[in-house]
C-alpha cells in the first residue's frame, strides 16, 4: 500500500479549526485524501471573528487549502467508507459492541504497508469519538498508547500521530534524510578512522612502548558511545593530523 491509497475520514467533525488543521497535517504527511461524514461545524467564536468557518479551516490549513477544496463530503460515516475494503476506526474504547482487538499507530502503519489498498482511517467526533455504531462499520480498530489520567487527544493531535507513523513506514527512503541530519558513523568507519588516528599518533612518538591496542580500543569506545557523525569523525582525525605534520616539521 502507498501513501495515497489512504484515506483520512473524519465523522461528525465539529470544529471549524481542527478541520484546517487537520488539513494541514495531512499535506505535511503526504496523505492527499479526505472525506468528511457529517461534518456539522459549530459557530465558535473563532469562526464569528475571523467571517465563518469556511476563513478558519483555510486559515489553519495555511498551505494546505488544497486538501480542504478536494475533501469529499457524505452524510454518513456508512457513505463516506461503502465503497473501502478496509476500515480501521481509531478508539481508546473497549466494549461488547467494540473491537476486542486494537493496533497501535506504528503498528498500524507497519500492516497498512504490506496490505494492498485502498484503506480507510476513521476518527470520531472531538467530544465523543466514535460511537458504537460507527465501529460496527470499521474492520479493525486502532489506538494511541497515553496517559490514564488524561487519554483524550486533540483530533489534529491524533490525525498527525497517525500520518507521521504512515509516513515514516511508507516514505522513500530518501525522504528521511535531510541536509545537517545526525547518522552515526557505522563500525566500519570507525574502525578506519581509529586506525588514521594512532598511525599519526605514532608519527608524534606514541607506542615507543605498549599501548597502542588499549588505545584502539579505548578510540573506538568512546567513538561509539558518543555517536560521532562522519563530519566530526574527519574533523578530529584531521587534529591529530595537523598535529602530526606540525612536529615531524
Amino acid at each position: 500500500m502507498r501513501l495515497d491509497d489512504i484515506v483520512i475520514v473524519l465523522s461528525r467533525t465539529s470544529e471549524a479549526g481542527n478541520l484546517g488543521a487537520v488539513c494541514r497535517v495531512m499535506k505535511n504527511m503526504g496523505l492527499p485524501r479526505l472525506r468528511l461524514a457529517g461534518t456539522c461545524l459549530e459557530p465558535l467564536a473563532e469562526s464569528l471573528a475571523l467571517g465563518g468557518s469556511e476563513n478558519v479551516i483555510r486559515a489553519r490549513a495555511v498551505h494546505a487549502e488544497d486538501i480542504w477544496e478536494e475533501a469529499e463530503t457524505f452524510s454518513t460515516l456508512k457513505e463516506a467508507v461503502s465503497d473501502i475494503p478496509l476500515v480501521i476506526g481509531t478508539t481508546r474504547r473497549r466494549g461488547r459492541h467494540r473491537k476486542q482487538i486494537s493496533m497501535t499507530p506504528a503498528q498500524t502503519a507497519a500492516f497498512l504497508k504490506e496490505h494492498p489498498g485502498p484503506a480507510a482511517l476513521v476518527f470520531g467526533n472531538e467530544r465523543t469519538g466514535l460511537t458504537e455504531e460507527e465501529m460496527e462499520l470499521c474492520n479493525m480498530a486502532s489506538h494511541i498508547p497515553s496517559a490514564p489520567a488524561f487519554p483524550s487527544l486533540n483530533l489534529s493531535h491524533a490525525v498527525m500521530v497517525y500520518a507521521y507513523e504512515l509516513y515514516r513506514t511508507m516514505s522513500p527512503a530518501e525522504a528521511d534524510t535531510v541536509k545537517g541530519q545526525w547518522i552515526p558513523l557505522d563500525q566500519k568507519n570507525q574502525e578506519e578512522l581509529v586506525a588514521e588516528i594512532m598511525d599519526n599518533l605514532k608519527l608524534l612518538g606514541f607506542y615507543k612502548q605498549q599501548g597502542r591496542e588499549e588505545q584502539r580500543r579505548f578510540f573506538r569506545d568512546i567513538f561509539s558511545r558518543a555517536g560521532f557523525t562522519e563530519r566530526e569523525g574527519r574533523y578530529f582525525a584531521e587534529i591529530i593530523a595537523k598535529a602530526a605534520r606540525l612536529a615531524v616539521k
